[in-house]
């Protein structure tokens, strides 16, 4: 081989593994363009959420409370499937999580309205678990939330009880905001098991989450 040839074809192998490194770039750069507008992305393409399974029902204490308060029941805001949460929003979360976890008493339906489920806002400042969902859920839309984030969701808890919390759908993950907690966990840190939520596509709608076997009651110790 003559050395022009061989320089030649040094010349076009370095060409090729200057293009290739030219192609990774884009490839990067394309991953951090679509990282940007990850908060448009369907949860189901994200590792830090749950995914939704098939339609089901939705809890009974749920569809009275509908009945009764039908324009609650409603979709409220844009159809957003994940919301951006900015310093401004994490606040608000926080606050609003704080507050009710505070200012609400717990105190089983039985004990507060001679039944044992009946889903209603904490007005008179008592409640069980899905009591402290319904509030923080409304101060979040009331501050301008999309309710297509905020989803009422059916877990069994670290006791294997029937309990309500809200997710709350953002960048960051599936974050859970639970009045036996107080701290605000991604859904994958709670250690619950996870039995079915509202679906994003309408309030009414409800979709399986894994759990099968599903509680009879939401909450039975109002805690």
């Amino acid at each position: 081989m003559s050395p022009r040839t061989l320089s030649t074809r040094l010349l076009s192998a370095l060409a090729a593994v200057l293009l290739l490194a030219a192609g990774v770039s884009g490839v990067g750069a394309q991953e951090a363009r679509n990282e940007t507008r990850f908060a448009n992305l369907s949860p189901a393409f994200a590792p830090r959420h749950l995914m939704d399974g098939r339609n089901t029902s939705a809890p009974m204490g749920y569809v009275r409370f509908c009945a009764e308060n039908p324009h609650e029941c409603d979709a409220m805001g844009p159809a957003v499937q994940i919301l951006r949460l900015d310093a401004e929003h994490n606040a608000q979360l926080e606050r609003v999580n704080r507050t009710v976890n505070e200012t609400v008493q717990p105190e089983t339906d039985l004990e507060h309205y001679g039944e044992t489920e009946r889903w209603a806002y904490p007005d008179d400042g008592k409640g069980d678990c899905e009591d402290y969902v319904l509030e923080k859920r409304r101060r979040l839309i009331n501050l301008g939330w999309p309710s297509s984030v905020l989803l009422i969701t059916v877990v069994r808890d670290h006791e294997g009880d029937g309990h309500a919390v809200l997710t709350v759908i953002t960048d960051k993950g599936d974050l859970i905001l639970d009045n036996q907690e107080a701290r605000i966990l991604n859904w994958k840190d709670t250690g619950y098991r996870f039995v079915k939520r509202q679906a994003q596509n309408g309030p009414s709608a409800w979709v399986s989450l894994g759990e099968t076997a599903v509680p009879p009651a939401v909450a039975g110790t109002g805690h």
